[in-house]
């Protein structure tokens, strides 16, 4: 057992892609916790989806013994974060269980706009940080710059930043001593009774809901009794252990560590991450300050293309609940699409990890409807709804007016692109607030925008016109009211519920527009003309017409009188009028899939 003045807990945070996850594994090479034959790229990274796109999705804990230069040993426990705006909830979690953060700045990119968002969450729990410089011998390398960047938007000393290279290794040593020094033993560790904060978990088939915790007082024996403080459930600890970095038993977790219960537990909602765990017989009175639960901003649909799939569908998002606590579902059907979820995300990337991963993992194949965010509406009644559905939208001439969410983005980009993206901005239905000289080469935009026009396409827009140097981090602002409609697209005068959507008056037409082409290229053509239409409030603003196919059924008449043809081709035109009456449109799955992925 380790004396808690030689625990450290400690969380790396960083912009996306400034090198967080291979200094994970320098620092697991230092400490020879995974001996070198061992040693592969990214060994924290362990989702397949997490290699292939090389972002961290997950929070990855592990444990390591390093032996400082004052002769003493001492137990890290490290969690390695991701970067993306969209994962921000996986890194208040983990700086919940630390003491300290080593904050990574890419010495070529300089301060990006999440590695002031970590900084500034850091703070706000009151962890310790110890800046770190990193790919220094990138040739690219402008430490002078960066350094500047650091007293100047972070406000913390250039003197305390470490300089070094996840690559080749540079200044890990210095790292891991600044470790030992600079950051405090382990908080709250005098409290009398055992509480240990959950702030992961995941499901085993075998082994049923897995939790990972952070102790801060007491110890967790394998053969305790386990009670949940948030319901009072109670469970017998199957099993407990710590991640070097793969899960290995021990006998007990004691105070400072980071480690895994093995609850037994098999129902998915019944632990929730943020809970606080303590033991039966030596119950705490309080709960460990855990984090506030976080609100989904984007709203989707996700339906499985064979209907027969749903219960497995249930079941998975269930699980992956479980795993992730900032995605929602909750049950709907739609007449085109049949049963599913409506399922909630912090953001665009976070709705298509969580789809990719139902794929892979759960092996389902999935549809999603466009994604929309929370309205508020005021109805005449002046009663006040929340919408995230368009087809929950109201009549117009029951509403009075309806408010959207708004976002305060902060946006990093070189100074020369500060032309295209006020346009941008602009064309989004955004205004710019503030413009702050980051120093010679780089600019901060403030602006406000409406949370609708972000979801789709902006980050890819923002890296366009700023050549892949712009970097965008927001908070939620407030509603504001705003000319909002519901669009529908209509197919054979008949309305298609899984392509409704909720626009803002002026780019209505235009997107009817595109829809309707874009259907008319992907649905097949019938015997008899398909009308397809976008609608606004029963007025159509947009039309497209595929036309039918035709047979040749003149190609037997070789020759006679020109009244044997007209006569075959008068009874084709009268059965393609009876057929456009009794017949109905079927729209296949693929064009829902295609549709859904080409919007934007």
């Amino acid at each position: 057992m380790v004396e808690t003045q030689k625990i450290r807990n400690f969380c790396i945070i960083a912009h996306v892609d400034h090198g967080k996850t291979t200094l994970s594994d320098r620092l697991l090479e230092s400490t020879q916790t995974v001996l070198k034959r061992e040693m592969k790229d990214q060994l924290l990274d362990s989702m397949d989806l997490e290699r292939e796109r090389g972002i961290t999705i997950k929070c990855h804990p592990v444990s390591m013994t390093y032996k400082s230069q004052d002769g003493n040993e001492y137990l890290f426990n490290l969690i390695d974060t991701p970067g993306h705006v969209d994962f921000s909830y996986e890194v208040s979690r983990s700086l919940a269980a630390c003491e300290g953060a080593l904050l990574l700045i890419d010495a070529s990119q300089g301060v990006e706009a999440q590695t002031l968002a970590n900084a500034q969450l850091a703070e706000s729990q009151g962890l310790e940080i110890i800046p770190v410089i990193n790919k220094v011998d990138l040739p690219s390398a402008d430490i002078d710059r960066v350094s500047k960047q650091i007293e100047d938007i972070l406000a913390i000393p250039a003197e305390e930043a470490i300089h070094a290279s996840g690559k080749s290794g540079i200044g890990v040593n210095e790292i891991l001593e600044a470790v030992v020094h600079r950051l405090p033993p382990p908080r709250w560790s005098e409290y009398s009774k055992p509480r240990a904060l959950v702030f992961d978990n995941q499901f085993d088939s075998f082994k049923g809901v897995i939790c990972y915790v952070r102790v801060f007082s007491g110890s967790f024996p394998k053969s305790g009794n386990l009670l949940l403080m948030s319901d009072k459930r109670k469970s017998q600890i199957k099993e407990i252990g710590q991640f070097c970095p793969q899960p290995v038993p021990t006998e007990s977790l004691s105070v400072g560590e980071v480690g895994y219960i093995v609850t037994g537990i098999r129902d998915v909602a019944e632990i929730k991450i943020g809970d606080t765990l303590t033991l039966a017989d030596n119950e705490a009175d309080k709960m460990l300050p855990g984090y506030k639960d976080v609100r989904p901003m984007v709203f989707s649909g996700l339906y499985p293309l064979d209907t027969s799939d749903y219960a497995k569908l249930k079941k998975s998002v269930g699980k992956l609940r479980l795993n992730d606590a900032a995605f929602t579902f909750q049950s709907e059907t739609s007449v085109a699409l049949g049963f599913g979820f409506r399922c909630g995300f912090l953001g665009l990337l976070h709705m298509e990890i969580i789809q990719e991963r139902l794929r892979r993992e759960y092996d389902l194949d999935l549809i999603s409807t466009y994604p929309s965010v929370v309205y508020r509406v005021h109805m005449t009644t002046g009663i006040e709804l929340e919408v995230d559905n368009p087809l929950e939208l109201p009549d117009i001439t029951e509403i009075s007016k309806i408010e959207e969410p708004t976002i305060l983005a902060r946006i990093h980009a070189p100074n020369h692109c500060i032309g295209d993206l006020l346009a941008l901005v602009t064309e989004k239905r955004g205004s710019c607030s503030n413009t702050e000289t980051i120093d010679e080469t780089r600019v901060m935009l403030t602006c406000h925008l409406p949370l609708n026009e972000i979801l789709v396409d902006f980050n890819d827009r923002l890296k366009s016109v700023t050549h892949g140097y712009g970097s965008m981090d927001y908070d939620m602002d407030d509603y504001v009211e705003s000319d909002l409609v519901r669009m529908e697209i209509l197919v054979n005068s008949e309305p298609v519920d899984a392509f409704s959507t909720i626009v803002h008056k002026d780019k209505a037409e235009t997107r009817g527009r595109a829809l309707c082409s874009k259907l008319k290229e992907i649905l097949p053509r019938q015997l008899f003309k398909i009308s397809l239409q976008a609608g606004v409030g029963g007025k159509v603003i947009a039309r497209e017409t595929i036309s039918a196919m035709r047979k040749d059924v003149t190609a037997k008449c070789y020759g006679g009188d020109i009244s044997r043809k007209r006569k075959l081709l008068d009874k084709q035109k009268e059965g393609k009028k009876r057929m456009k009456q009794i017949g109905s449109v079927n729209i296949p799955q693929e064009a829902f899939v295609q549709i859904l992925k080409s919007s934007s």
